[in-house]
């Protein structure tokens, strides 16, 4: 098979891999149960992810190598955002539906283009600022039946709070992103990979105090599962990285609706609503736009040197 087609199709499996393992990572986490602290939770999968990632590093000789940084203080701010964000998903994962949790988690690129507008002082026109837009109306749409529990006066829903919590995970998230596209100036990927995972175990550790819950073997098993699942998919993630650009595998992130929604039925007897699988479409549609939009841009900016063409 010709190299240039065998690259971005390894590109491509990996990064459906990483999606198959990181839905593994998030089924594990809510079948764990749901009076886990999340502080708890976000702990066994930064610490357990260290597993595979220090093996992985290790196999490839980049071990020592990873350890060194020229930005300490960007990668505890990072690590720190992270953190909260995983923190605020994790809680919302195990009060809503599987496939609700990951479509609501979709807002977290449309968020990414505006904060990189506004931070980082990319260039963004029509063409995006009308994806996200649609793509936020189409969040809204999924979150809006368990908003107007809170708009009822009904302040402790559980299913209020979750969608609140993943949300306000997306938009951490979002700020996270625009941390490593800084990072990844002056760091290594797997730099930026190990320090994440390290930062994360610390911050986390830290809620010790705060109440910890008693686990059982079985809760112990998942969380730990749920862990090295997650160093695992972000070594495939970042090994997908390296066989073909993001515009080419962006897409086959919303695989994942499609295994949450499968497992979310089998598993949990979790049912989608037709809001929702509305509401998922809209952000779909708009991501997947937004990533076409990135790629067209990119072949203009490498076909184009001296002439500057309309950015979107």
């Amino acid at each position: 098979m010709d190299a240039d087609i065998l690259s971005p199709m390894k590109g491509i499996l990996f990064k459906v891999l990483s999606v198959v393992i990181f839905v593994c990572m998030s089924t594990c986490i809510k079948a764990a149960g749901s009076d886990i602290a999340t502080g708890q939770i976000t702990f066994y999968r930064s610490a357990f992810a260290m597993v595979p990632i220090l093996g992985f590093l290790a196999l490839r000789g980049e071990l020592r190598d990873a350890f060194r940084t020229k930005d300490i203080t960007g990668h505890l701010a990072r690590g720190f955002v992270g953190i909260l964000s995983m923190s605020c998903g994790f809680y919302g994962l195990v009060h809503l539906p599987l496939p609700e949790a990951i479509a609501i988690g979709y807002a977290m690129p449309l968020l990414a283009v505006i904060f990189a507008a506004v931070f980082l002082r990319e260039t963004v026109r029509l063409y995006r600022w009308s994806a996200v837009v649609i793509g936020l109306m189409g969040v809204l749409i999924i979150t809006w039946p368990r908003l107007t529990l809170l708009r009822n006066g009904e302040f402790g829903s559980s299913e209020a709070l979750g969608a609140v919590g993943v949300l306000l995970s997306a938009t951490l998230g979002a700020i996270a992103m625009v941390l490593v596209r800084k990072l990844v100036k002056t760091e290594r990927t797997h730099t930026i990979v190990l320090y994440f995972s390290l930062s994360a175990s610390m911050f986390s550790l830290a809620t010790l105090p705060f109440g910890w819950a008693t686990m059982s073997w079985t809760s112990f098993l998942l969380l730990m599962v749920a862990g090295f699942c997650g160093g695992v998919a972000q070594i495939l993630l970042t090994e997908s990285y390296r066989h073909a650009d993001m515009s080419t595998i962006a897409p086959f992130e919303y695989t994942s609706i499609v295994l949450g929604i499968a497992i979310g039925y089998f598993f949990f007897g979790d049912i989608p609503t037709e809001t929702m699988l509305a509401g998922t479409a809209i952000v779909v549609s708009a991501g997947i736009f937004i990533i076409f939009r990135e790629h067209q841009l990119g072949l203009e900016r490498r076909g184009a040197r001296k002439h500057v063409t309309p950015q979107g």
